[in-house]
């Protein structure tokens, strides 16, 4: 198992199950909207975290990472490439034990400076595919 595949594992059997979806809006046609559901069936809270602060999947939204008012274990990614960076440096400084980027998200900096700060990280790929493979190989 490479070092990639042993810290998606960490990150979704170990690391803790509250989850914030950086992105999440109420829109059901979007990718964020989707995964969340998957999260959320297999036991894990998601906090939406997007502008309009809107509840998705009966969880109350903040507009912000700093706005969620209690401790946040995985940040998940869904915002471009270009943004995804500053993100990854506010889930490290809210204390997120994980930060994980979605699918098409890549910013080798932002990596190197979360691992850095030693904040596990996952960038490109998507839990809502992880996860079902890692609960058939338990």
């Amino acid at each position: 198992m490479d070092t990639q595949e042993r810290t998606i594992r960490r990150i979704l059997q170990d690391t803790g199950d509250t989850w914030a979806v950086v992105g999440l809006s109420d829109n059901p046609s979007r990718a964020a909207w989707g995964v969340a559901q998957v999260l959320q069936r297999f036991g894990k809270r998601v906090v939406p975290v997007h502008p309009k602060a809107a509840t998705v999947h009966g969880e109350q939204g903040y507009a912000s990472l700093a706005d969620i008012p209690f401790p946040v274990d995985v940040v998940d990614v869904f915002v471009n490439s270009e943004l995804a960076g500053a993100v990854a440096d506010e889930a490290v400084a809210a204390g997120a034990k994980a930060v994980w980027f979605q699918l098409g998200v890549v910013d080798p900096a932002a990596y190197e400076r979360t691992r850095a700060a030693g904040v596990d990280m996952v960038m490109d790929r998507c839990p809502a595919i992880e996860i079902p493979r890692l609960a058939d190989r338990v």
